[in-house]
């Protein structure tokens, strides 16, 4: 069991078993939603997924993604952490952003980066990752 929180911990979440992957996405909505080079994130299934603490502050932003489909993305009403994202093109897992978690980002590695089309130039290509343009 894994479990996160926001800055200010009222949100609360956790998730059960292995993610399906590991992901940085490089996409210019990723570097807008989160003022960084990119989102570093566990995917896992959804139904393993559960908030568990917060929802009273919990609040989503809905963005059209380059699919044409909807990225739900869900943040802290009041630290404004962003917490996680439900894509349409994804609908049965749920990408939990890793420095969220209990412990940091740093407990697991990266298998894939996606949008590396907007990569930014300071930030260097994850050794053994795979290597996508876009998604998918």
């Amino acid at each position: 069991m894994a479990k996160g929180s926001c800055l200010c911990s009222q949100i609360e979440f956790e998730y059960s078993g292995e993610p399906a992957t590991t992901a940085l996405c490089h996409c210019v909505d990723c570097q807008k939603w989160t003022g960084a080079a990119y989102t570093a994130n566990v995917v896992v299934p959804r139904g393993n997924f559960n908030v568990t603490k917060g929802q009273d502050v919990l609040k989503s932003y809905d963005a059209t993604g380059a699919s044409g489909k909807i990225n739900k993305h869900w943040f802290c009403n009041n630290c404004g952490s962003s917490l996680y994202t439900e894509l349409e093109v994804m609908p049965d897992v749920t990408c939990v952003k890793s420095g969220t978690l209990d412990g940091g980002a740093s407990n697991h590695d990266v298998a894939v980066e996606f949008y590396t089309k907007d990569r930014l130039k300071y930030s260097a290509q994850v050794e053994g990752a795979e290597q996508k343009p876009e998604f998918g």
